[in-house]
């Protein structure tokens, strides 16, 4: 009599005896863990398949339309060139958070149906089922999270709409949920003749909040008739945004973060960088809600020069930035911080450029670092119940190169980044599927970094989350994320953080050392940030310091004169901090005065307007102020490149 057991094969090709029972974490022949894909079946004839069939000698049919790829070690099937239905998905690439990506593609069996598309990165958990539609976890959802949800599908609004697909986000049976994650089982072609409006959306969104009456509920009912009145797109992100940090601010905030960095066993160097650094940073001058790592490329006294001034730069920036914000009596709008943030990282791109140019670095010696930074902002908001809040939960995520931002809860880890590699280039412009794209030799090799190229070059990606469930976010180099560990490994080390049996602490060195015998070949650095809105005693999220510098509204200076105001006292001290910046093998920085130059008049900050203004240049200008320090041959020259709003603020020769 045959077995009946389901079986999957280990992905080692060298593997002995690569046949396992499905469900299993690891190869009992070669203790390879064993990879669980399972896939979204598009298609009507896949509708008709029976359950247990067994596709392409490969594919389980587990339940309808959810299959298992029992081979996941093989390539799976693709087509020389790619039919048109598959080039969305592929465009779509940087939002695969969101969106599934095509996994193969079989040939029809049947006369007259269609190829079956199999979709990978699908909303279905590691056991194969389907993760509940957005219309049946609503009613259980809290207010925030309903709003969040809603945020979610207004921002995947506009792309879907450039490549006629916006339709998809009509169909409620179609929006899956992941906890705080809004995502899409597939994205059907349309047939209609005219694209859906924020009309259409705002039919989709009624139906769901019928279903319950919340502390929001009023505000989206206003919304949604804005909306049915065609009201513009920004208008309504606007309202939604402030919609959904005044029910953010209901609730607490705490934080407990670690960091640690090591040279790992086969390398004398360690080119990687973090911030913070438990072992070396002073808890005292830690900038708080910052988190950065930094992977170095260039050798020694070159990827270790590049990490650090990456991390040094964007400290002092970031800092400035907090302040700003925290000076601000209106909601900063999301677009505001992001454009700040990634003015941020052209200015550390351009003092790592300067170091090369001013040692005359050409070619592949160029010095370079990827990075991955979350900056939690604790903007303070009105609640819904009228009480002032200070963190309405905010937190940026911007990366570069392929270090990686994963959020963990304890049923599942997400990667929250997209590396810039070769692959990704492939996907993006539709010239390959991901894992086909993966077989070619330089699949990993980066297409950009912070230091080879003025920042114009760069193409940046800053992505706002908003923290309002238990989780654990982690920075790291590839020195972990390489060969999937972190997603073959989350469990061991998160689900104790996050049920107290370990400290964040011994979470990052845990991971450090598991690194170290995984991926032994490369430094690894780990940040873990371990955020909590349940009422549990950890480090409440600490309010951001004092502002460093304070910019009055001063009337228009005459023609090549610079005017500023700034307050003495915090003057000496940044200055000093920017000093204290000493790098491997570098000479100490020249003392710089900086003079006030006193204006012809002062008046009292304009509360929106001075303020604002102040959250664009303060950051920039600091960070400017650091490059100065750090690369004084070159910066002059060097300042002329950035843009010519950024120019004005370059510090005087």
């Amino acid at each position: 009599m045959p077995s009946t057991e389901r079986i999957i094969y280990c992905i080692n090709q060298q593997c002995e005896q690569p046949i396992n029972s499905v469900g299993e974490r690891v190869c009992a022949s070669c203790q390879t863990p064993l990879v669980h894909r399972y896939l979204w079946a598009t298609g009507s004839l896949a509708t008709e398949i029976p359950l247990g069939t067994k596709v392409a000698d490969r594919y389980e049919v587990v339940s309808q339309q959810v299959w298992l790829d029992t081979r996941p070690g093989l390539i799976p099937q693709a087509p020389p060139e790619l039919p048109a239905d598959v080039l969305p998905y592929l465009r779509l690439y940087p939002e695969r958070s969101h969106l599934p990506q095509i996994y193969a593609l079989l040939p029809s069996f049947s006369e007259g149906a269609g190829d079956i598309l199999l979709l990978e990165n699908v909303p279905i958990d590691e056991e194969g089922n389907i993760y509940p539609a957005i219309i049946n976890a609503w009613q259980k959802a809290k207010p925030v999270r309903q709003v969040y949800w809603l945020w979610q599908i207004l921002q995947l609004w506009t792309p879907l709409l450039e490549l006629n697909l916006a339709h998809n986000l009509l169909r409620l049976d179609n929006l899956r949920v992941q906890g705080w994650c809004v995502r899409l089982l597939e994205l059907n072609p349309s047939t209609a003749t005219q694209q859906p409006t924020l009309k259409d959306l705002s039919y989709s969104w009624q139906a769901l909040i019928e279903l319950s009456t919340t502390s929001v509920t009023s505000e989206l009912q206003n919304l949604l008739q804005q909306m049915a009145s065609e009201v513009e797109l920004k208008t309504i992100a606007t309202q939604l945004n402030q919609l959904l940090l005044t029910a953010a601010g209901e609730l607490p905030l705490y934080l407990s973060m670690a960091g640690a960095t090591d040279t790992g066993p086969q390398l004398s160097q360690n080119e990687d960088s973090c911030y913070p650094n438990t072992a070396v940073d002073s808890p005292e001058l830690l900038v708080p809600n910052l988190a950065i790592v930094c992977d170095g490329i260039g050798g020694h006294q070159g990827g270790e020069v590049a990490s650090q001034l990456a991390v040094q730069s964007l400290k002092l920036q970031m800092r400035a930035l907090l302040a700003e914000v925290a000076a601000q009596t209106e909601i900063v709008p999301p677009d505001l911080l992001q454009g700040q943030l990634e003015a941020s990282l052209r200015v550390a791109n351009n003092l790592i450029s300067a170091r090369n140019d001013e040692q005359k670095r050409q070619g592949r010696e160029r010095m370079a670092t990827t990075l991955v930074m979350a900056v939690q902002v604790p903007q303070r908001v009105l609640t819904t119940s009228g009480r002032q809040a200070d963190n309405a939960h905010e937190l940026y995520v911007a990366n570069v190169g392929d270090s990686r931002a994963y959020w963990i809860t304890r049923n599942y880890c997400q990667q929250l980044t997209v590396d810039d590699d070769v692959v990704t280039r492939e996907v993006r412009s539709a010239k390959s599927l991901y894992r086909q794209a993966l077989q070619r030799p330089d699949a990993n090799a980066l297409t950009q970094a912070l230091g080879t190229k003025d920042a114009e070059s760069l193409k940046l990606v800053i992505k706002r989350f908003i923290i309002e469930e238990d989780g654990i976010l982690l920075l790291c180099s590839d020195g972990l994320s390489d060969n999937n560990w972190v997603e073959n490994s989350w469990r061991d080390f998160a689900i104790p953080v996050l049920t107290g049996q370990m400290s964040v602490e011994e979470a990052a060195e845990e991971w450090i050392n598991f690194a170290n015998e995984k991926n032994g070949h490369d430094n690894t650095s780990v940040v873990l940030s371990f955020y909590r809105v349940a009422k549990f005693q950890i480090v409440p999220v600490p309010p951001p310091p004092p502002p460093l510098v304070e910019i009055v509204e001063i009337s228009e200076p005459e023609p090549g004169e610079i005017e500023i105001y700034q307050e003495e006292p915090v003057l000496a001290e940044s200055s000093q901090a920017l000093l204290d910046l000493t790098l491997p093998d570098e000479p100490d920085p020249v003392p710089f005065q900086v003079t006030k130059i006193p204006s012809r008049r002062r008046r009292r900050p304009l509360v929106l307007v001075g303020g604002l203004f102040a959250l664009l240049v303060g950051g920039t200008g600091l960070g400017l102020l650091a490059w100065s320090q750090l690369s004084p041959q070159t910066f002059q020259q060097m300042c002329q490149k950035l843009p010519p709003e950024v120019q004005q603020y370059c510090p005087p020769r």
